[in-house]
């Protein structure tokens, strides 16, 4: 019997882009439940040490090297994910690219398709291939990272912004899809945490004070504190939610300006 609606005893969790920021303290965290993590990024000396401390505190994961820009690397993630645990229960889609800063109407064919490959279409591959044999077992869930750049606008970011937002729409639809056969499709939306990927956001002293002024908690986000919302969705503690985006911002998007 399980102790709380939490418990990940006998789940599989793939979590792309684990191997630092919001995905390594997602797949700790869901490790820690109980869960057999499948640890991916882009380069396999960087996930293992994120595995061996997993497996260190008594935990089981195993290392599978991903480019979710590649859909031969997404296809071999998710067949040797499948081949190792016998199944899929959790897929975390949390690597993403920003590879362009600056205006909209400035950014190259080569940078958005970019964005959107890694960010949108990456997704749907990943979908495409873990969905169907969750459904086949009436359950699973599917938890997407995305973005408050999806909810804003932004002068600097905007194309980023775009993709975020798709992953709001590409989540509700594949939602109403999967539903009916017990799969729950669900969005996180960060505002401005401290990782690696948004470093040259937090680093930049002016921009975080005006940021952390206008953020009702004066601070930025750590990356275990949108773990826990990965745990919530992962778990039977949501088993009633799909479709939705939680928003973990600090409160900035519902502060007065």
């Amino acid at each position: 019997m399980k102790n709380t609606p939490f418990d990940l005893t006998g789940k599989v969790a793939i979590v792309t882009g684990s191997s630092r920021g919001v995905g390594r303290s997602s797949a700790e965290l869901l490790a820690k439940l109980g869960a057999k993590v499948v640890v991916s990024s882009r380069k396999a000396e960087a996930c293992k040490e994120v595995a061996d401390g997993i497996n260190a505190a008594g935990g089981d994961a195993i290392v599978i090297p991903c480019n979710i820009a590649r859909k031969a690397e997404v296809e071999a993630l998710i067949a040797g994910a499948t081949k190792h645990y016998g199944k899929i229960d959790i897929l975390v889609c949390n690597a993403a690219v920003n590879p362009y800063y600056g205006p909209l109407l400035d950014i190259t064919d080569e940078a958005f398709d970019k964005i959107m490959g890694s960010n949108v279409k990456s997704n749907i591959w990943l979908s495409a291939l873990a969905i169907p044999q969750m459904a086949e077992r009436g359950n699973g869930s599917v938890i997407i990272i995305s973005s408050i750049g999806g909810l804003r606008g932004s002068t600097v970011i905007g194309a980023y912004g775009i993709s975020k937002a798709a992953d709001f729409a590409l989540c509700r639809s594949l939602a109403g899809e999967w539903g009916p056969k017990g799969v729950r499709v669900n969005c996180i939306a960060p505002g401005l945490v401290k990782t690696d990927f948004a470093r040259a956001l937090w680093e930049d002293e002016a921009m975080l004070k005006r940021r952390t002024a206008t953020t009702p908690l004066r601070r930025i986000g750590e990356p275990d504190e949108i773990a826990g919302a990965v745990a919530y969705l992962a778990s039977d503690a949501s088993s009633f939610m799909t479709g939705q985006t939680i928003v973990i911002d600090g409160g900035v998007t519902t502060a007065a300006v």
